[in-house]
């Protein structure tokens, strides 16, 4: 809800008047300024309505200053709020689900974060041990198998991935993607993505399917709703000895985890970024819920971190708004006061909206923030180097005179964070990495404010990006 002028001066300028709703139209399920007190309660009944139904999604109501003081004739006792349209599989359409991946020598299962919005992880899990084959995630779908998960492949795509779960999907014959948008980080190319494999989609969203490519099979469901039929007629049919034996596409899938894993034990000063996601998973395990939006550090962070559970890793997806992990992780955090939250960001990430952290400070929410530091905008730098043959100097890498132990990084971001009223610790060498992060843990607890962990990294610039998808068959390691 947003405040707006009174309707009297709504196109006078006046005072910050702006046609809010037209703005916010693009990015919204709804946006309407009430121009009539009396209309309120059936537009926000209807906005209720509109968040909930299908894929779950913002509206933005604006009163006007004058129809927020209004008085109108109301009886709470009359109001009732409308039920969400969540629509749901058939049975026949899960059979025919069921009879491709029968048919198939190679299934494979694709949670997106459909699954996370209709809390079904633990369906999907189920319906993937009753049939014995693979799942492979999304980046929003992260989390929905556990890592270690015998039946887990990992993240598919051309940058927040790992290469034995590029390997899986190129071996695939059917992949069955649940709640999934086909983003195009997740696909790459579509001519290598899309070849040598039939297609199952399914997703509360009807615009969805077919969006990006036409599947073989299309279902407008909500993903809970589907699973659960699919694995009630899954047990059944293993009941009458009707399911395949998936024994070995599962153990060539193991065998991809056990020998396309990257290099985390890097000894290299400055801190190569690997070692820092190395020795998170250390440090954290499963214990923490990751929070993260874009660049470089989000990219390298799914490459090499571990999320074994439910909403275990919080990110942005395409939508990259460089600011959004400090913000979120006091959301996250303030939504589980006494659960371990871990926000990774880039250095120009943590600049966007680093004053956040004082409200961190005020309201006494408890996390940890990763901050890998390059100074080189890393991510940034690459595209403009690939793309404009240029370097356009927008890095904050400079000698700071009253920070010389930032080594030419610039921002003393230790002192910034401390004068916010957080804590926080910079480390330049990777044995002191397990110590500064378990000291970030216990100060949150201790002190239940914002900790930061500045690592000061090696200033490379591409590193994010992995081999292209067509090229993983060839199996050769990545650049140290």
């Amino acid at each position: 809800m947003t405040g707006q002028v009174p309707r009297a001066v709504l196109d006078k300028e006046d005072f910050q008047g702006v046609d809010i709703a037209s703005i916010a139209a693009p990015v919204t399920k709804m946006a309407r300024t009430i121009l009539e007190p009396g209309q309120a309660p059936s537009i926000l009944q209807q906005a209720f309505h509109l968040m909930r139904s299908g894929r779950p999604g913002p509206v933005l109501i604006d009163l006007p200053l004058d129809v927020q003081l209004a008085e109108i004739d109301f009886e709470p006792g009359n109001y009732r709020s409308l039920p969400p349209y969540r629509p749901a599989a058939t049975v026949e359409q899960a059979d025919a689900v069921l009879d491709m991946i029968v048919a198939s020598e190679r299934p494979l299962l694709l949670a997106g974060g459909g699954v996370i919005s209709a809390d079904a992880e633990d369906l999907l899990v189920r319906l993937a041990e009753i049939l014995g084959i693979p799942v492979a995630s999304t980046l929003m779908g992260w989390g929905v198998i556990p890592d270690d998960h015998r039946l887990a492949v990992g993240l598919v795509g051309i940058q927040t991935v790992q290469r034995y779960a590029n390997a899986t999907f190129l071996d695939s014959d059917l992949v069955v993607g649940f709640g999934n948008r086909w983003a195009n980080r997740h696909t790459g190319g579509l001519e290598t993505y899309r070849s040598g494999r039939r297609f199952v989609h399914i997703d509360i969203e009807p615009t969805q399917i077919g969006r990006i490519f036409a599947p073989d099979l299309g279902i407008v469901s909500d993903a809970g709703a589907a699973l659960e039929l699919l694995v009630a007629q899954a047990e059944a049919r293993r009941a009458r000895g009707e399911l395949p034996d998936y024994s070995e596409w599962v153990e060539r899938t193991l065998e991809y985890r056990r020998t396309l894993l990257r290099r985390d034990d890097f000894d290299d000063v400055p801190i190569k970024y690997m070692r820092v996601w190395g020795e998170m998973n250390k440090a954290f395990g499963g214990r923490c819920r990751y929070v993260t939006t874009i660049g470089l550090s989000q990219i390298s962070a799914g490459q090499y971190l571990h999320v074994y559970g439910h909403r275990g890793w919080i990110n942005a997806a395409q939508a990259g708004p460089l600011g959004w992990t400090g913000p979120a992780a006091i959301g996250v955090a303030t939504a589980l006061p006494d659960e371990l939250v871990v926000g990774v960001s880039g250095d120009y990430d943590f600049q966007f909206l680093i004053e956040e952290l004082a409200v961190g400070a005020q309201h006494n929410v408890p996390y940890v923030h990763v901050l890998v530091n390059n100074a080189y905008l890393g991510l940034i730098r690459q595209a403009q180097n690939a793309v404009f043959n240029m370097d356009y100097q927008v890095q904050l890498s400079f000698e700071n005179i009253n920070a010389p132990e930032t080594g030419g990084y610039g921002v003393d971001h230790v002192r910034v964070v401390e004068g916010l009223g957080c804590l926080a610790r910079r480390v330049q060498r990777p044995e002191d990495l397990a110590s500064a992060f378990a000291w970030a843990e216990e100060q949150a607890k201790t002190h239940r404010v914002p900790v930061v962990v500045e690592v000061i990294l090696e200033r490379v610039t591409n590193v994010s990006m992995g081999p292209d998808l067509d090229k993983i068959k060839e199996f050769e390691p990545l650049p140290e």
